[in-house]
């Protein structure tokens, strides 16, 4: 089973920069894309459902802001959009448009979800920082459910948070920054060494520093001089994770600021 997570930084530059006809040469099983920045309307229909691919998306309800979407060749049985139908305590996360769950029941390794996940930046601000701490605190809560669900998982997507010191080039220029704040940090270490959760990327090549960079800001040459962050992940359950066979960040063409990561498990 091949699955692919991409930042598009928007569905329609994206498709206009080739995407489309890149997707269909990887012939992934699973695709989950983050920051859509389109609604509904503003989808042709190749974005909606490219060839050989059912669509599913979260829309933001602000245009041309975030949102999440998954292609995936199997129909799923069921499809949740959103963290709380209708759960107060979550309409702020959902109306940004930051998850989409597709379950596939009974499969070679049980019950599966696969899940496309865009968790806030801080970057502009300390109203959003605290925001994306808030949406941490919840989200920490859901995934510890998810987890004891019995079902098993992948989540596919932007994190926005850069764990260790390996996984961004300038880490000393950035202890302060957004996405390596000490917080955030510890709370991933968190969700791997407490939750049980796995970083697929981490678990096949630990070590990588330069290779495993998935976004690069767009100021500063950044990425000619490969100035880069790894904020992309796939995390999954033990049992999922133990079946990834190879991962690799593409990065020969750009349809982003974010580059593919590609996972293959032996399913």
């Amino acid at each position: 089973m091949k699955i692919i997570s991409l930042n598009l930084n928007g569905i329609r530059s994206a498709t206009n920069k080739g995407v489309q006809a890149w997707l269909q040469k990887q012939n992934a099983d699973i695709v989950c894309m983050q920051e859509i920045k389109a609604q509904q309307a503003d989808m042709t229909p190749e974005m909606l459902g490219p060839p050989g691919y059912y669509g599913y998306f979260h829309y933001a309800e602000n245009k041309g802001y975030s949102g999440v979407g998954i292609y995936s060749k199997t129909k799923p049985d069921a499809v949740i959009e959103g963290l709380g139908g209708s759960n107060k305590d979550v309409l702020d996360i959902d109306s940004e448009g930051r998850y989409l769950e597709c379950q596939f029941n009974n499969t070679s390794v049980g019950n599966l979800s696969v899940i496309s996940l865009y968790l806030p930046s801080g970057s502009s601000g300390e109203e959003r920082q605290g925001f994306k701490f808030s949406v941490m605190t919840r989200f920490m809560l859901h995934l510890q459910a998810l987890i004891a669900s019995g079902r098993e998982v992948v989540i596919c997507g932007d994190w926005n948070i850069a764990h260790k010191e390996v996984d961004l080039k300038n880490w000393k220029g950035n202890k302060k920054n957004s996405g390596f704040l000490p917080e955030e940090r510890a709370w991933l270490t968190t969700l791997f060494d407490q939750v049980g959760w796995v970083d697929v990327y981490r678990k096949l090549h630990p070590n990588t520093t330069d290779e495993c960079y998935t976004w690069w800001s767009n100021r500063g040459q950044a990425w000619a001089k490969n100035v880069g962050w790894r904020i992309d992940y796939q995390i999954a359950t033990p049992k999922l994770a133990s079946k990834a066979v190879s991962t690799q960040v593409y990065k020969e063409e750009r349809f982003s600021d974010h580059a593919p990561l590609i996972v293959d498990y032996g399913l």
